[in-house]
């Protein structure tokens, strides 16, 4: 029996993609061998990878101005690879810091070069979005970073920044394909797979083309993108199985009704367990409601012992992987495109029986 996969990453995946995978585990479109096995420069596997680009495009409206990369390091190496590419016109950056990752990548900005903090909610514990306006970045900045969906600590922005004119770079990895956005108003997106959009090993790098000529020489040759649009994502062996899986799990995303189903769904179940966070007495989300994760939702009990406790029942339950965060502690439900409704129906009505078994 499937359990209700609550993790952050890597997430759950849709049961109807796993099936297919299966399927074509051992002999994949007849070619008498896996996706695993085949050299990445063969026609099944350029044909897999064309396909991938093709139905990202698709459904995220990715407009042609644009590249899309299949690349490997996750989106941590992403950290280093966005100033060592973009960030080289005037070697300056500002980040916009409300979660650790965001944090992490203006640490890791600021090895190559000049990067400053233009907003952060640290002060508050990362519980909301600071508000931004055009003033707040430096004219001469080469990009203005965001991380969209913050996974740890449940927060994600409502809108988009306004930087006039300066390149937006945003980190979606928690929340790419979950709602639909205008690829247009950002100039490079970049993405972790594991989360939302197949199995870790593959990074989604969408760029803007003409940002693709810039690298510092000093670049790593796997991390310039000019190098990776050149090649097709295929100058070295990329992570071939795990690229399959993504196409698999747009093929299924597709067959449902594409990101904007999915964004209804989505919004539907996070509204659901909010509304029962919010009207219990027992559990609390401390996030200020107006930015609060469609994606990942923590909560606490009334204390660490019964966190702890409340954790380890759900897994017996057959809901696991709700252990919260060590920077926040609690309990975190990452309701990812896969998750399905009836999962999140079965965490509130396990919540609602541990309260009642558990409240002094």
């Amino acid at each position: 029996m499937r359990v209700y996969n609550f993790s952050a990453g890597p997430g759950t995946l849709p049961p109807e993609v796993l099936e297919r995978v299966r399927k074509h585990l051992i002999d994949y479109d007849g070619t008498g061998m896996s996706v695993m096995e085949m050299s990445h420069r063969s026609k099944p596997y350029m044909k897999i990878n064309d396909k991938t680009e093709e139905l990202l495009r698709e459904l995220m409206g990715v407009p042609d101005g644009y590249d899309i990369l299949f690349v490997q390091g996750g989106a941590t190496n992403q950290f280093s690879a966005v100033p060592l590419n973009i960030g080289t016109v005037n070697r300056k950056a500002d980040y916009v810091v409300t979660g650790n990752f965001s944090k992490i990548a203006y640490k890791e900005g600021a090895v190559h070069l000049d990067a400053a903090i233009a907003a952060s909610s640290e002060d508050k514990n990362f519980t909301y979005i600071p508000d931004l306006a055009p003033s707040m970045f430096r004219r001469d900045a080469d990009f203005v970073h965001i991380c969209y969906n913050n996974t740890i600590f449940g927060t994600r922005y409502t809108s988009v920044p306004d930087t006039d004119g300066i390149p937006l770079v945003c980190d979606m990895s928690s929340m790419i394909l979950s709602q639909e956005v205008n690829v247009s108003d950002y100039a490079l997106i970049y993405a972790g797979a594991q989360k939302n959009i197949g199995p870790a090993g593959v990074t989604v790098v969408i760029v803007r083309h003409d940002l693709t000529d810039r690298a510092d020489p000093k670049c790593p040759v796997m991390l310039r993108y000019d190098n990776q649009v050149k090649n097709k994502s295929l100058f070295n062996t990329p992570p071939c199985f795990s690229t399959y899986v993504v196409m698999e799990v747009l093929n299924n995303l597709k067959e449902h009704g594409g990101v904007a189903a999915a964004q209804k769904i989505n919004e539907a179940k996070a509204a659901k367990l909010y509304d029962y966070i919010d009207s219990s007495d027992y559990y609390v989300n401390s996030v200020q409601k107006e930015f609060r994760s469609v994606m990942n939702v923590p909560f606490v009990s009334p204390s660490k012992d019964l966190d702890d406790k409340f954790v380890a029942q759900a897994a017996e339950n057959g809901l696991v992987s709700l252990k919260g965060h060590r920077l926040v502690g609690g309990m975190r439900a990452s309701i990812y495109n896969a998750m399905p409704t009836e999962g999140v129906d079965a965490l509130i009505a396990f919540m609602e029986k541990f309260k009642k078994e558990n409240k002094a």
